[in-house]
């Protein structure tokens, strides 16, 4: 699959337990319940939504970014159900699409499942797989714990910080950097270049 497909039909990826689908005005009062929650949100980067309207604003952001070719953000379902339980994200694509930021968020009723993991698993096998992507970064804050975890877990390395680079919560935050290239996860997964 080309980016020019992705960005033409939706990529429907799937796990052993779970569906990664595109995200549909349907979805919003699953999402309002997963953005507007302040745990969730700490480290998120944007403010907590305060209304369903909000979420459905937000439904057509996403929506109008996929269609410039500037981002693919999956909602993610347990198989057997279509509630968005969280998502997973490909933003700020770099030139020629060689590389890419990923993000992700989780209802916490769902956290310390496996659930991002699985989630985020397949997200980077599609991209380097499938979109021939030749690194994937993510940005987080040093205090998220769970997110250095995961992403230690899907065998990205740590590269650094830019110091006082982002405002949030009425200061200036440190970004940490992750990053993994397509040769490390085909590596650890046992694949040939």
């Amino acid at each position: 699959m080309s980016i020019d497909t992705a960005f033409t039909e939706f990529p429907v990826l799937t796990t052993d337990r779970l569906l990664l689908r595109q995200i549909q005005p349907t979805d919003a009062e699953a999402l309002f319940e997963i953005f507007s929650d302040e745990e969730t949100m700490k480290f998120n980067g944007h403010p907590q939504q305060g209304s369903i309207e909000e979420t459905y604003e937000w439904i057509r952001v996403i929506q109008g970014r996929y269609d410039r070719q500037e981002a693919i953000r999956w909602g993610v379902t347990f198989q057997d159900t279509d509630r968005v339980i969280g998502t997973c994200s490909f933003h700020r694509f770099g030139p020629g699409y060689h590389r890419v930021e990923a993000g992700y968020e989780l209802n916490r009723s769902f956290w310390g499942q496996g659930v991002m993991f699985e989630a985020m698993s397949a997200v980077v096998a599609y991209g380097f797989d499938d979109l021939n992507l030749h690194r994937i970064e993510a940005i987080i804050d040093i205090l998220n714990e769970r997110s250095k975890e995961l992403l230690l877990r899907l065998g990205f390395s740590y590269e650094g910080n830019l110091r006082q680079r982002f405002y949030m919560h009425g200061q200036f935050e440190d970004e940490y950097y992750y990053g993994l290239l397509r040769d490390e996860w085909h590596r650890q997964k046992g694949i040939a270049e």
